[in-house]
């Protein structure tokens, strides 16, 4: 196996340690001693969050700084060392030389030149990229390096521009499942975020991306943080291995047991005269095209028995016909498919959503400009709405039934939800080992499972009866009163199948579609966790 991973860490063309424009790896010591400045300056999560306040905090969640700002202006005996350091790399902000000298002891100013992190500026020195603590769930907390966002830089984003921690690689990073395995891929890999979580339960990573710089980025990060990822900065091809290349063409020909993607997924215009494409969100090919091209290719790159976890986007034409109809037919007929859509955009908001987000709303012409040309493309396809969710998918270890889901789910859920989809997941095959066996399962209502009846004022009976999920994706079912007999009886002491021959006794009436109903809904709550076999 040393031997298979060794090759596989040569087959990396560069290193990505001294990319343009990018914050350089290539001197481990100075590395090191940035590490060190930044824990003696204690810039982590909860102190930033003490000295700024959950005000200026969730301000800044908004990408807006004055906040923070007028924050650290006003608190007296703040922690001038951190204050410093979040007025660089979180806030842009220049800093005198004898400031960042005092905070950064090892490092000092030519030593933060050197790394590419900062610029001389005609009131001081200013970050060149910004520098953001996270929380792994897995690897302890870390400090991440990407290109400072419109809210730190006036301006419109560079074409290159490598995205920070946003909300779409968190959310990646908390529907991604756990298990332990011996090769993972980081599809798109940017800054590296998936990469670090991924590395907590993968022998070896892969993490591909299509820029450069987003790979220098990637490099920078890992041995910044080389003690909290366990890595031997020395010997990183061990562990990990860093291709540039389009979506598989850097990993051709070789197998993974679980593959990461938060590809470039935005449906952007292919227009002549149209803006030059953001890599870091916009796919390059005509509308959710990369999207279904990297969801036909993964079955290829899997091993059997292994899986892959996506977000992506994709259109809905108009028309009556359900959301997942035309996706459906990407996935090919032999893996499990489970879709989950969490939002719907019409094509306006979706233009208004990513023209802000590249921060082009400042130019009036263009802005409009770019606006119709985003309306235009979606008409050419008869475009409705664009949904956007995450897909999993997965390819059996061995040949069997396939199962397929698609659900819209657009109400608050509880992250991280891989522990659920996890359960959900296992779940299924146990039905699926079980075949018809499992009517002898005996059964017992989730904790988190509540039960709502609504009925008029003096009315008998209810006229709706509710079963709520309190935890994961919080789904809600609709009971009739069969169900409902059944879920209040459900204790673990009788069996699945005595339960309905009971209720079929007394409110069955002799109806032939009485059991198929019941059992059918009884194994959806069963797949969808609201009841646990004991």
């Amino acid at each position: 196996m040393l031997r298979e991973l060794a090759r596989i860490a040569c087959v990396t063309s560069t290193d990505f340690a001294s990319v343009i424009d990018t914050p350089s790896s290539a001197n481990q010591q100075l590395l090191d001693a940035l590490h060190q400045d930044l824990d003696a300056a204690g810039f982590r999560l909860d102190p930033i969050a003490e000295l700024l306040g959950s005000e200026a905090m969730d301000a800044f969640a908004r990408d807006q700084i004055t906040p923070a700002l007028w924050r650290l202006a006003h608190t007296a005996g703040q922690d001038q060392s951190l204050a410093t350091v979040i007025r660089l790399f979180q806030l842009g902000q220049s800093v005198g030389r004898q400031d960042l000298d005092a905070v950064f002891e090892r490092t000092g100013c030519p030593g933060l030149l050197e790394l590419g992190l900062l610029e001389e500026h005609q009131d001081g020195y200013r970050a060149a990229v910004a520098l953001t603590p996270h929380a792994s769930d897995t690897s302890g907390e870390l400090w991440v390096a990407h290109d400072l966002g419109a809210h730190q830089r006036p301006g419109v984003l560079r074409t290159d521009h490598v995205l920070g921690i946003g909300h779409a690689s968190t959310t990646l990073a908390q529907i991604t499942l756990r298990p332990r395995v011996r090769r993972a891929l980081d599809l798109g890999t940017g800054c590296g975020i998936q990469l670090f979580h991924l590395l907590a339960h993968a022998d070896h990573v892969t993490a591909t991306d299509l820029s450069e710089r987003a790979l220098g980025f990637a490099r920078f990060n890992l041995l910044l943080n080389h003690r909290q990822l366990r890595l031997d900065p020395a010997d990183l091809g061990r562990r990990v291995s860093l291709r540039a290349g389009n979506l598989f063409e850097p990993v051709r020909g070789e197998l993974f047991d679980l593959i990461a993607s938060n590809p470039p997924f935005v449906i952007t215009p292919r227009q002549e005269g149209h803006q030059e494409m953001f890599t870091y969100r916009d796919g390059g090919m005509a509308g959710d095209r990369l999207v279904r091209t990297l969801i036909e290719q993964l079955p290829a790159y899997l091993n059997p028995g292994g899986s892959a976890q996506m977000l992506a986007n994709w259109e809905i034409p108009s028309g009556e016909q359900p959301w997942h109809a035309r996706i459906g037919d990407w996935f090919a007929a032999e893996l499990d498919v489970w879709v989950i859509q969490r939002e719907q955009s019409s094509p306006s908001v979706y233009a208004e959503t990513w023209l802000r987000d590249s921060s082009q709303t400042e130019d009036l012409t263009g802005y409009q400009q770019e606006y119709e040309a985003y309306l235009n493309d979606f008409a050419t396809r008869a475009v409705g709405s664009v949904g956007f969710g995450y897909v999993y998918l997965a390819k059996p270890g061995s040949p069997r039934s396939t199962h397929r889901n698609f659900e819209a789910i657009g109400h608050p859920v509880e992250q991280p939800l891989a522990p659920y989809l996890q359960r959900d997941l296992e779940t299924l095959e146990q039905l699926r080992a079980a075949g018809e066996s499992w009517i002898h399962w005996h059964l017992e209502v989730a904790e988190d499972v509540t039960e709502e009846r609504h009925q008029r004022p003096g009315a008998e009976h209810p006229g709706v009866i509710l079963l709520r999920q309190g935890a994961g994706l919080r789904r809600s079912e609709i009971l009739d009163t069969a169900q409902a007999g059944f879920i209040s009886a459900c204790d673990g002491e009788l069996s699945i199948n005595q339960l309905a021959n009971a209720l079929d006794a007394l409110i069955g009436e002799g109806e032939e579609d009485f059991m198929p109903t019941l059992l059918s809904g009884v194994e959806r709550l069963i797949r969808h966790g609201f009841l646990r076999k004991v």
